[in-house]
């Protein structure tokens, strides 16, 4: 039974009611498994990759015998950085609704699980080029220090002719074309400045970023092991403006600037940010549990977190030594290295002078698209309201889907196929991994979805921590306010779970007072406490 089918039996059953009767005598029935409290996410098939990165990216998958999922989804979200504001997409035929194909992507599972060496090789296209940008800026900055020294001669210079002029009862005209000279020379050193070209960050504060975005207005990635560590360092106090910048940079198409006493004003005309990183489950669960209550997390910065990946981690391993697949991880790189030349007019983008250029869906794919939104929208605007934050993460998918259909689109072309407006062979491709996204997204948010799953696994920690004993009265399960287990009836909920599971029963005992609810425990589950 899956998790679906199990909420759908509880939803259609009828109200619980405690038996009203003495202590049953009925032999206890065979204990059944609690279901997990995560429901599984499927692992991502090779068929979601390109063609013509997937032999790279399998083949350090066999050779290091970790989920495809863990290099798949950060190179994407290393393809959608290299874009940056590059060429967008409006995914309507005439609006001019427009998405710059910039993806946040979150990797999530245990520490041990190589998550952080999955991060490396996948972003090993960008490292090349940020060595290879490095190099060139050496060159060019040793040619712009030389020049440098020449302009400062000059400006000296012309400082010299200008105090003389300055001096003279008649040289103001020599002055004010000393002081033309001197402008046009301070120019000329300004222009001298040589920034190195960025591609990925690590650290920093949202200041120095927005200078870097600045020299880089294409955008960069900003890559941190632990993602964690970055949302809570958003929740200090004084932090809210820096808060605000992250959870503008993601839509990649907007401005930003800040106000500092002693800094001065910073002016971000192209805010692009993309991130990736890794979170281990542990720390994970309590920021969703903040996103969840209503607190500060609850403002859609983990929503923007599309490409989130939670594989399975398989119990079978073998020792695989073998050299890497150097062709195709040549062919792979060189996608990278072509998007980083690619030019809207090659494309033949629509262009103005003041917006991002952007390419369409050709029919069939906008056919495909339409299909897609319309679905989409009315599943967000048809929910109860049960799953605000699950539903929050969904409405990103309107966005999340021409995105990626764009950027395969584009690796396609580079790779060699016809160029135009956005085909159906990649938009279908999009669609596939945004069911396969979705997935790994109801894992993150199971506690809101399965509420009554994870309150029965709570109550079956108490069981066997001996919290819960045999004979308790139910509302002294509820009264000492533990995490999760402070409302009857989501506590009545979890205990319906683990009486499917045989693990418990109930009896209505009079009392001096009311009749109270006791729990019985399977006789297998007595004593349990270490």
């Amino acid at each position: 039974m899956t998790l679906l089918d199990v909420k759908t039996a509880i939803d259609n059953a009828q109200e619980f009611q405690p038996a009203a009767v003495t202590e049953s005598a009925e032999p206890w029935k065979d204990l059944k498994p609690l279901p997990s409290a995560l429901p599984e996410a499927p692992t991502m098939p090779d068929s979601l990759i390109p063609p013509v990165l997937a032999p790279w990216l399998c083949d350090i998958c066999d050779r290091t015998q970790i989920p495809l999922d863990f290099v798949a989804a950060p190179a994407i979200a290393a393809l959608s950085s290299v874009i940056g504001r590059t060429v967008g997409i409006y995914p309507k035929q005439h609006d001019d609704w427009l998405c710059v194909p910039n993806l946040w992507c979150a990797v999530i599972g245990r520490p041990g699980v190589l998550k952080s060496p999955a991060l490396a090789e996948a972003l090993k296209p960008l490292r090349r080029l940020a060595f290879q940008a490095e190099e060139n800026h050496k060159v060019a900055a040793r040619g712009a220090e030389a020049a440098a020294v020449v302009v400062q001669a000059q400006i000296d210079a012309a400082k010299l002719d200008a105090r003389s002029a300055a001096k003279s009862s008649d040289g103001q005209a020599k002055l004010t074309e000393a002081e033309n000279d001197l402008a046009q020379l301070a120019e000329k050193l300004d222009g001298l400045t040589v920034h190195e070209k960025r591609y990925i960050v690590n650290d920093g504060t949202v200041e120095k970023l927005g200078e870097l975005l600045n020299q880089n207005p294409r955008g960069l990635l900003l890559v941190r092991d632990e993602l964690v560590g970055l949302l809570r360092s958003l929740e200090k106090q004084g932090h809210e403006n820096d808060r605000a910048f992250y959870l503008e940079s993601w839509a990649g198409v907007g401005a930003f600037t800040y106000d500092r006493i002693g800094r001065g004003t910073l002016h971000i005309p192209a805010l692009t940010l993309s991130i990736v990183g890794g979170m281990t489950p542990g720390k994970l669960k309590s920021y969703v549990n903040g996103a969840l209550s209503g607190g500060i997390d609850d403002d859609g910065l983990l929503q923007r977190f599309q490409l989130l990946v939670w594989p399975e981690i398989s119990a079978k391993w073998e020792n695989v030594d073998r050299y890497p697949d150097t062709a195709a991880k040549n062919t792979a790189f060189e996608v990278y290295r072509l998007l980083d030349e690619l030019s809207p007019e090659s494309l033949g983008a629509e262009s103005t002078e003041d917006e991002i250029p952007g390419l369409r869906f050709a029919p069939d794919a906008q056919e495909l698209f339409n299909e897609f939104r319309e679905s989409l929208e009315r599943r967000i605007r048809g929910g109860d309201g049960t799953t605000p934050a699950f539903e929050s993460h969904m409405s990103k998918y309107r966005s999340l889907m021409p995105s990626l259909a764009l950027i395969f689109h584009l690796v396609n072309v580079v790779g060699g196929q016809e160029q135009g407006p956005v085909g159906l062979q990649s938009t279908r491709l999009a669609a596939k991994w945004c069911d396969y996204l979705e997935h790994h997204a109801r894992k993150l948010y199971a506690t809101e979805l399965y509420p009554e799953l994870t309150t029965a696994h709570l109550l079956a920690s108490k069981i066997r921590a001996g919290a819960i004993t045999d004979e308790m009265h139910v509302r002294d399960i509820y009264r000492p306010q533990w995490s999760g287990l402070t409302v009857p009836e989501v506590v009545w909920d979890g205990f319906r779970m683990l009486e499917d599971c045989n693990m418990v029963r109930f009896n209505r005992k009079d009392t001096p007072g009311r009749p109270a609810d006791v729990i019985q425990l399977h006789p297998s589950l007595k004593g349990t406490a270490a």
